[in-house]
C-alpha cells in the first residue's frame, strides 16, 4: 500500500458510477481509498436510493500534502457546495496544489470557487459556465497542474484511470485497463 490516500467526497445525490468506480479502481490499484461523508451521518444516499456507507466523516479526516480529493457529480454537488469546511479544504489543497480530481457537475464546485484559473477542465454539457478561468476543453479527462477533470457517468473508468496514473504512473494504469478489459 503506498501512503497516498484518495478521499472521495459524498453527499447525498452522489452520483453512484462516478464516485464508486474511482474506489474500485483505485483499491484495485492498492491506493488507500476513503468515501468521506460531508455529513453528520456516515450513510449517503446516492442519486438512485442507493445507500452507502461512508469510511470518515469529513470533520474526522486530514489531507495529506500527496493526497488526492474527489468530487463526484450529481444532484450531491448542490450539498458539497453547501459545506464550508469542504470548500476551506479545497482552497487549502489548492495553495499547495494539492491534487483534485472532478467529473460530471462535480467541476463546478471548484470552477466556483477561482481553484481552476489557467487550468484545462472539462465538466457535464452545460456546466461550462462555472468553469470560472477554466481554459474549458472537451475531452473525456483532463489532467493539468495536478487537477483531473471529467465530463460524466459514461467518462467514470477513464476518470479512475487517469487518476490511477497521476498516482500510481501510467504504466499500472494501462496494465489495469488491459486487466480489466477496457477498450479491446
Amino acid at each position: 500500500m503506498i501512503s497516498v490516500k484518495i478521499l472521495v467526497m459524498l453527499a447525498n445525490g452522489f452520483e453512484e458510477i462516478e464516485a464508486l468506480t474511482v474506489v474500485d479502481v483505485a483499491r484495485r490499484a492498492g491506493i488507500e481509498t476513503l468515501m468521506v461523508s460531508v455529513s453528520e451521518d456516515y450513510y449517503v444516499d446516492s442519486a438512485r436510493k442507493i445507500r452507502v456507507k461512508a469510511d470518515k466523516l469529513l470533520r474526522d479526516i486530514t489531507v495529506g500534502l500527496d493526497d488526492m480529493i474527489v468530487i463526484p457529480g450529481g444532484q450531491g454537488v448542490a450539498v458539497l457546495e453547501k459545506s464550508v469546511e469542504l470548500a476551506e479544504l479545497l482552497k487549502k489543497h489548492r495553495s499547495y496544489k494539492g491534487r483534485v480530481a472532478a467529473i460530471c457537475a462535480g467541476p463546478s464546485f471548484p470552477g466556483k470557487l477561482g481553484l481552476l484559473n489557467g487550468i484545462k477542465a472539462c465538466c457535464y454539457p452545460g456546466f461550462e459556465q462555472y468553469l470560472q478561468g477554466a481554459q474549458v476543453v472537451y475531452d473525456e479527462v483532463a489532467v493539468d497542474n495536478n487537477f483531473i477533470t471529467s465530463r460524466g457517468p459514461g467518462t467514470a473508468l477513464a476518470f479512475a484511470y487517469a487518476i490511477v496514473g497521476e498516482i500510481r504512473g501510467r504504466e499500472v494504469a494501462d496494465k489495469m485497463k488491459k486487466d480489466m478489459l477496457y477498450r479491446l
